[in-house]
């Protein structure tokens, strides 16, 4: 069982109220935020499980670059520097945030 870091659910797929701990499904949207210990090779399994198990998008924070990377799938990916804004997309539609005030 995987746990992002922060999730998103949209409140629709919850038929019956918000559960208490883990969902039993995969969220809409799933956050990595590196720490120093994170390999590369540890951080692209844990996505690529997100995306498997049907998260629709996925974000890979770096405080240490002061970047992120925007998953749709294991090939659509887009490096973020801390000029740009993460976007919600279809996903959280109308959510913008830029990266520098995050960092």
């Amino acid at each position: 069982m995987r746990s992002p870091d922060i999730s998103f659910v949209k409140r629709r797929r919850f038929k019956a109220g918000v559960p208490k701990g883990f969902i039993p499904f995969a969220p809409d949207l799933a956050v990595e935020v590196l720490s120093p210990a994170d390999s590369p090779r540890y951080v692209l399994d844990k996505v690529g499980e997100y995306l498997e198990a049907g998260v629709r998008l996925v974000w890979v924070v770096d405080p240490e670059a002061r970047s992120a990377s925007v998953y749709r799938s294991l090939t659509d990916v887009r490096t973020l520097s801390e000029k740009d804004a993460l976007a919600g997309e279809d996903v959280f539609p109308g959510f913008r945030c830029r990266l520098r005030d995050i960092f």
